[in-house]
């Protein structure tokens, strides 16, 4: 038994190619492919300790759709599907407020008295609850409330779906129509540094500042589906954020609980119609009555919260800064994520999206660096609270406090490297700054199903080095690699991780092979026509119309023998792969259908095809096998080689026999049997011709043309009297054509 495992470890070299091939991690996308826990993401592609991350709050509901802080410090959440208002107090302890008859809480506001005002959908109504008591305080008739906002002067602003109209409330009952949008929703509200109203809407992504009842401007159209956040700055900037369609999944969540819901609106290519006439007090901006849309049916839906709308490939989501002279800049897209808040944390501008939670900070240098990943389905919206930056999330719906300091341990998980077969894993080499008190070590596990489950092995114990250690992992075609980051107040920078590894060498691949007959060309052709010259005994001759001085002589008049252009060929290709890249090596062979051995027509060929002379092969049926080779890149004992042989293929240069009989001629009328046979193929096709005239197809005696052998009978009527040439022209399947001539007198 010892013996029998030696002999097969001693095999084991063969199945591994001779190339070391590298997978390198070091840039910002290629980490951000990765998956974070307490690890953030630097601009320039380093990974470090993130900011300490805490929860404040979990609610056990699927999502926190939106958060509002009381001066006091007070923290109030509204939660989807059971309708349920959640209070946190400044010592983080958290009850629940409140219960609404309907599912969804979409959007809180806390007035300048600190009184909680909470707006459910769907059938959307807007409640003032006071001491642990609600009480109705508007209801705009609208199916959906997405968002409050409080005016400086205490008046409360209620962005309404589905007819997109923006509400303007007073007191309890008392509310207007402050602004018609044309849009199918309303989707946030805020307020620029000169306290004039700007709201986002959706499907056409357009951002209005609203100057005053019935007058609007068109600060943003967007070339995504829906504005989902508005920051303003101090300076007069604004902050938007856009996305492509979640608002749609968040009605469809809403109404789910009902069971049935209307389809939400979806992108459209049409876009509002708007009249602008010029006033003294600014733009107004009229939407013009659209025609009415006939009713979709209704869908059922579940809880399921996701995006409608397929952007694959496209950008999904956007971060714009709208300067105050009204010019637009991207900061941020992806066609990746979503954004779904922005928040202006002092000089900082952060804003979360929902791939797997994440924070995101934009650097002084407009670009975006990764803080953290809650690891939640998404980060819904982003608070300020004494210095400390909150986010809410849903699946599970929690809310998080993120510290200034860093946090004490972390770690960051590559994505999955697909080798491409079976690897020997080498070595695990990274590049890293860390203090003394800063810990950073890595584990590696590998599997051969591409995404990890129970079948891939266990992590491996730490590897942790001087920048380098092997690999321990099983060979196996996937491997996976985590960083684990350890510190008090102190991170190691990580910015490098290369793995080396062995493929195993794969063999090539033969997909098809071509047989077809072309004519010679190039020195090929000039070669054979010139033998071809010198068989039919052609010449060169020269006429001069001088007189010749010496003795007159006969040569005689010598026949001219037409030639055919060219000689033909067999053009033999073949398509073949490697699936290592490997550069291949082919060999090609033949055999006749009745013979035993292959013979070699050639071997070391670097194309792909191979052209013979047609003559070389006589008339028959043939196989042709192409061998595939990868030894010229690798070892004798590694190299790998596949075959194909084709289909048989007729070869037939012999035209058909073509014999006439006896003509028979009856006053204006003849007739004439033909007689024609082929040795190698059937035939497919007879005609003649009368004295070079158009060709007419002739019928087989047995009435289809079909075997080597056939009969025809050639009948003309009315033919002139005096001679005639009539020409008989018969192919075989190859095409090759027979003849015979017969004269009529």
């Amino acid at each position: 038994m010892r013996r029998i495992l030696l002999a097969y470890g001693l095999m084991l070299p063969a199945l591994w190619a001779s190339s070391t091939a590298t997978w390198e991690m070091t840039t910002y996308a290629d980490f951000l492919k990765g998956r974070f826990s307490g690890v953030s993401l630097t601009r320039d592609g380093r990974l470090m300790l993130a900011p300490k991350l805490e929860t404040l709050f979990t609610s056990e509901q699927p999502a926190v759709w939106s958060v509002a802080r009381a001066q006091d410090g007070t923290i109030y959440a509204g939660t989807g599907h059971k309708g349920r208002v959640f209070r946190i107090d400044p010592a983080g302890r958290s009850s629940l407020l409140w219960t609404a008859a309907e599912p969804e809480v979409f959007a809180v506001a806390v007035d300048a008295k600190g009184v909680l005002f909470a707006a459910t959908s769907p059938d959307g109504k807007v409640y003032r609850i006071e001491n642990g008591k609600a009480e109705e305080y508007f209801a705009p008739q609208a199916r959906y409330i997405w968002s409050l906002a409080f005016a400086p002067d205490g008046a409360l602003f209620v962005g309404t779906g589905e007819q997109g109209k923006i509400f303007r409330v007073t007191a309890p009952g008392k509310g207007e129509v402050y602004y018609e949008t044309g849009q199918t929703h309303v989707t946030c509200l805020g307020f620029d540094a000169q306290a004039r109203l700007l709201a986002g809407s959706e499907p056409n992504g357009i951002l209005y500042r609203v100057m005053a009842k019935d007058k609007a401007f068109v600060l943003y159209d967007a070339n995504l589906p829906e504005i989902r956040s508005i920051v303003s700055g101090p300076d007069g900037s604004v902050y938007v954020a856009a996305l492509g369609g979640s608002i749609a999944s968040r009605a469809a969540s809403a109404g789910a609980v009902q069971g049935v819901i209307s389809s939400p609106a979806t992108v459209g290519a049409s876009g509002t119609s708007i009249t602008v006439t010029d006033t003294q007090a600014g733009v107004e901006i009229k939407p013009k009555q659209e025609t009415p849309k006939p009713a979709q049916a209704q869908t059922q839906v579940t809880t399921q919260i996701s995006p409608i709308l397929d952007m694959s490939g496209v950008e999904k989501s956007a971060l714009y800064k709208i300067n105050p002279d009204n010019t637009v800049e991207t900061l941020w897209s992806s066609k990746e994520e979503n954004i779904y808040d922005v928040l202006l944390s002092g000089t900082q501008l952060v804003f979360a999206t929902d791939l797997q939670g994440r924070i995101y900070r934009m650097t002084p240098d407009r670009k975006a660096a990764l803080l953290l990943q809650t690891n939640e389905s998404e980060t819904t919206r982003l608070l300020e609270a004494d210095g400390s930056v909150l986010a809410s999330t849903s699946n599970m719906g929690k809310i998080f406090r993120m510290g200034a300091g860093y946090g004490t341990t972390g770690s960051f998980e590559s994505p999955v490297h697909d080798a491409g077969s079976v690897a020997r894993w080498g070595r695990l080499s990274w590049r890293a700054s860390k203090e003394q008190d800063c810990r950073l070590a890595f584990r590696t596990r590998s599997g051969n199903s591409a995404r990890p489950d129970k079948t891939w092995s266990d992590w491996s114990e730490a590897l942790d080095g001087a920048g380098s250690a092997v690999v321990k992992s099983p060979n196996a075609r996937y491997v996976q690699w985590r960083a684990e980051f350890g510190g008090a107040g102190k991170s190691a920078l990580l910015d490098t991780v290369i793995v080396t590894y062995l493929p195993q060498n794969a063999t090539p691949v033969v997909k098809s092979i071509g047989v077809n007959m072309q004519t010679a060309t190039g020195a090929t052709q000039t070669k054979s026509t010139a033998s071809a010259a010198s068989q039919t005994g052609s010449y060169s001759i020269t006429v001069s119309d001088t007189p010749d001085s010496g003795p007159a002589a006969s040569a005689g008049t010598s026949t001219q023998a037409l030639s055919r252009s060219g000689s033909q060929q067999l053009q033999i290709s073949w398509q073949a792969e490697d699936p290592d890249g490997d550069r291949l090596v082919y060999a090609v062979y033949f055999r006749g259908e009745e013979e035993r051995e292959w013979k070699l027509l050639k071997a070391n060929v670097s194309e792909s095809s191979l052209p013979i002379d047609a003559d070389a092969l006589a008339d028959g049926r043939y196989f042709f096998r192409v061998v595939a080779s990868d030894r010229l890149v690798n070892p004798a004992g590694v190299a790998r080689e596949a075959e194909l042989i084709s289909p048989p293929i007729l070869i037939d240069n012999t035209p058909p026999l073509v014999k006439a009989g006896a003509v028979v001629r009856q006053g204006d009328a003849v007739a004439i049997e033909i007689e024609a046979t082929d040795a190698a193929s059937a035939l497919r096709r007879a005609e003649y011709s009368v004295d070079a005239g158009p060709w007419t197809p002739l019928e087989a005696s047995d009435g289809i043309i079909d075997s080597p052998s056939e009969r025809f009978r050639i009948a003309i009527e009315k033919l002139n009297p005096g001679e005639h040439i009539v020409v008989i022209r018969v192919y075989d399947a190859a095409g090759n054509a027979g003849l015979a001539k017969v004269v009529v007198r």
